[in-house]
């Protein structure tokens, strides 16, 4: 009979991603002595603090809760040392110094939303649907002084389909990470857990942090690649490009739900055909078909109903 370790978890994220493997964890029977979260932020019109996902939950579930703004302070390193933790667990958190990752005895372990070595970084879930990714998986791994390379515990996969946008293997990877933490404890629980370095091949792929410059269309690419980029992008942050429809400013809008037609034209890149229920634009290989559209300051809209009241001029492109 295996003998189990007494494990006392702090548990350390921030955004929804994060809530599932707290959920699991929960729900599992584990000791979370303590959680680390980020510090309330403002949100909405009011700008009124709003606190995160995780604390949201971990107060539900009562749950002891720090919300440090410098994890390198001493008050904060001493509260962390008497929740006496011996395993720390990181899931869409900070980059953690070294005092705190090396504080338990059983090591301080990561879950990443790729298969590692590849997508390193801070979007790993966007960068495989935007680069044309079939499959893409999450990582346990010890966290070492670098970003995302410690020795791996326990990888799996999930498969990418045509239509994939992110919100979706967002959630499906939510489940299987969460799934993929229970696994690593037990390993740890049971100190049967083995690790494998992780590979220093040259043609890796990083997962760079999405910003306004890169989540912006350019509709001189191929039709694969802006119907990538589009499905990767949505619903969060959301691809956007500027509207031309012949007024004094450009239009700066954003794309949701779209769809791809491969067809032959003569159109310029960006060109806007519309009728009463079809807003197609044209980019190298054929149209983007528009099924879900934001213009600036309204809500996200079906383009059904925003072409019962908004005028496409006969010149109208997307740039």
């Amino acid at each position: 009979m295996t003998t189990k370790r007494n494990i006392r978890i702090v548990f350390m994220g921030t955004p929804d991603f994060a809530v599932g493997t707290l959920k699991a964890l929960i729900d599992n029977d584990y000791n979370v002595v303590g959680v680390i979260t980020a510090p309330d932020r403002p949100a909405g019109r009011g700008q009124k603090l709003r606190a995160s996902a995780v604390k949201q939950f971990a107060l539900e579930h009562n749950l002891s809760v720090l919300q440090p703004k410098n994890l390198k302070a001493d008050t904060f390193i001493e509260e962390l040392e008497a929740l006496n933790a011996n395993l720390q667990i990181v899931v869409a958190f900070r980059m953690l110094p070294k005092v705190i990752w090396q504080m338990p005895d059983y090591g301080t372990f990561n879950l990443h939303a790729s298969l590692l070595p590849q997508y390193r970084g801070a979007a790993p879930i966007h960068w495989a649907i935007i680069n044309g990714e079939t499959k893409t998986g999450a990582t346990t791994f010890f966290i070492d002084e670098k970003i995302d390379t410690g020795a791996i515990l326990l990888s799996d996969t999930v498969n990418i389909g045509n239509t994939t946008t992110v919100g979706e293997l967002h959630d499906d990877l939510m489940h299987l990470g969460s799934k993929l933490v229970i696994s690593t404890v037990k390993l740890i629980e049971t100190n049967t857990a083995t690790t494998e370095i992780q590979s220093t091949a040259e043609d890796l792929k990083t997962a760079y942090k999405l910003n306004r410059d890169n989540c912006k269309i350019e509709w001189s690419a191929s039709l694969e690649v802006i119907y990538n980029k589009i499905r990767g992008l949505n619903p969060f942050p959301a691809a956007w490009c500027y509207l031309d429809n012949n007024e004094e400013e450009l239009l700066s809008v954003k794309l949701y739900a779209v769809e791809k037609i491969n067809e032959k034209h003569n159109y310029d890149f960006g060109h806007i055909s519309a009728t009463k229920n079809q807003l197609l634009v044209a980019c190298d290989g054929g149209y983007i078909d528009i099924k879900e559209i934001q213009l600036p300051g309204k809500r996200k809209m079906e383009v059904k109903s925003l072409l019962n009241g908004f005028q496409f001029s006969k010149t109208a492109k997307l740039l």
